[in-house]
């Protein structure tokens, strides 16, 4: 199975006709490439403003993002949370949490935004806010485990994404490998037979899956 899910020539003509990164989502965009050795984790320009303009429509209250790398995408998750809201983003690694928080400071309305460092699976149970919209960007196979916590906390209005959910064309494959791939395939058929939401899947980048309960 070929790497490139979309070609080139198409996620360059998408760029062109999405709205620009703003100056502060560009340097980070421009410092986590050149700096980081897991920049491909980065969720980048069309991605994050999906999750801009989602944030937008929604306009939550309660956000909550497992896994915040350098900051991206929790800014631009931010951009769309109510004045009287609050943002939970949750980082394992230590040296991406003070990467994040150096660039959060450089954001409007960055006192919305509170940042845990730690364990995902402990920090969740301790935060009691009813979610209005959920960035799941954490380690693969934990994703049923962080779904399961998430939804009994879904607010009416709430959304969850989780990403990488075609992970780089690994769970197209006849016969699927790695614990990554198979940990996504089996959160991808966990989703599609609960009965408690619906749910569609969209071709953004690696893969995001779009769910709200019934």
């Amino acid at each position: 199975m070929p790497s490139e899910l979309i070609s080139i020539l198409a996620e360059n003509y998408i760029q062109q006709f999405t709205s620009a990164e703003d100056e502060l989502l560009q340097k980070i965009n421009k410092e986590t490439v050149e700096s980081h050795p897991l920049a491909h984790m980065l969720s980048g320009h069309v991605q994050g403003q999906f999750l801009s303009l989602l944030s937008k429509i929604i306009r939550p209250k309660y956000i909550l993002e497992i896994g915040t790398f350098t900051g991206y995408s929790a800014l631009c998750l931010l951009k769309g949370l109510t004045h009287d809201g609050e943002l939970h983003t949750i980082e394992l690694r230590q040296q991406d949490a003070d990467t994040a928080l150096s660039n959060f400071k450089f954001a409007e309305n960055n006192n919305l935004i509170t940042l845990h460092v730690g364990n995902a699976k402990e920090i969740i149970p301790k935060l009691d806010f009813e979610w209005d919209l959920v960035f799941i960007d954490a380690d693969k196979v934990s994703y049923i485990d962080y779904y399961e916590l998430i939804l009994p906390r879904l607010s009416e209005k709430g959304i969850i994404i989780a990403d990488n959910v075609l992970f780089h064309g690994e769970v197209l494959e006849t016969t699927i490998k790695g614990k990554n791939a198979l940990a996504i395939d089996a959160f991808n058929r966990h989703v599609a037979k609960d009965k408690r939401v619906e749910q569609v899947m969209l071709s953004i980048r690696d893969g995001l899956l779009l769910i709200k309960k019934l």
